[in-house]
């Protein structure tokens, strides 16, 4: 069973949870082009840092989710999952969850200079999930009203939304589990 991203609901609200999410670390890959091909494009660089293709050939056990946000008007770091600069109005980044007992310290450096690691400390989001297909319409019409819902529940947005799938591509499409996230300032 694959590891799933550790977090708490803090509060439920109608449309969304309110969710805090444990310091983590990603592994990311900034891709340009449609956003609906972005998560194909970043798997196979991202599928060879955790399959061995790292300075130790280690492998890194998967976890869910697979995260994407546009990377446009984003400040990108280049150490931890996954942050850089803006990359232009096509440009998303997607990025890997890592177990939750590793951290910058105990993984292995990427060897492709495509995929940068980053450290995530605790954070607040609101987590809308659905199921179905992933379609940039759908993610963006799941979005519009998450933002909504977080708008009339008083919370403060704090950074770009994120889209969050969770199964693999041979999964039915109406067994799959996705979600949109909006960081949201501490309540």
């Amino acid at each position: 069973m694959t590891e799933s991203q550790k977090y708490t609901v803090v509060e439920q609200h109608p449309g969304f949870e309110l969710r805090r999410y444990a310091p983590h670390v990603v592994a990311e890959v900034t891709v340009t082009g449609p956003a609906d091909e972005a998560g194909n494009r970043a798997f196979r660089p991202l599928a060879g840092y955790i399959g061995g293709r790292n300075v130790a050939g280690r492998s890194v056990a998967m976890t869910a989710p697979v995260l994407q946000e546009k990377a446009a008007g984003r400040p990108i770091a280049m150490t931890a999952p996954v942050l850089q600069q803006a990359a232009g109005p096509d440009a998303s980044v997607v990025g890997f969850v890592m177990p939750a007992d590793e951290s910058l310290a105990t993984l292995p450096a990427p060897t492709d200079p495509d995929v940068t690691l980053r450290a995530v400390p605790e954070a607040f989001a609101a987590a809308a999930q659905y199921s179905g297909r992933w379609t940039l319409s759908s993610y963006e019409q799941h979005l519009a009203d998450l933002d909504a819902a977080v708008r009339a529940a008083g919370l403060e947005v704090a950074g770009p939304a994120r889209w969050a799938r969770y199964d693999p591509p041979w999964k039915p499409w109406f067994l799959r589990r996705n979600e949109v996230l909006l960081p949201v300032a501490a309540p």
